[in-house]
């Protein structure tokens, strides 16, 4: 497809980029669309993956609950 492209050809569409866009938007136009396919390529291995969560380790045992009326939720009242 590209295969035509010479030095010459690449060069004349740098030309008119940096005439379009200016020397200093360049650069940023570079590292948003390399932000932009990082996150897609991220967003893909998130999706691929949605595999259910694994059991944590038989050594490791979630935190106990406790029944103390803090944990409920009500605040705590200073004077009745």
């Amino acid at each position: 497809m590209f295969g035509d492209l010479s030095f010459s050809h690449i060069l004349i569409l740098l030309l008119v980029l940096v005439l379009v866009f200016g020397a200093k938007r360049i650069p940023e136009i570079g590292s948003s669309l390399g932000q932009g396919i990082k996150e897609f390529k991220r967003s893909l291995k998130d999706a691929t993956s949605d595999d259910p969560p694994t059991a944590p380790p038989r050594g490791v045992q979630p935190p106990a609950s406790t029944s103390s009326p803090l944990s409920s939720g009500d605040p705590k009242r200073l004077s009745d």
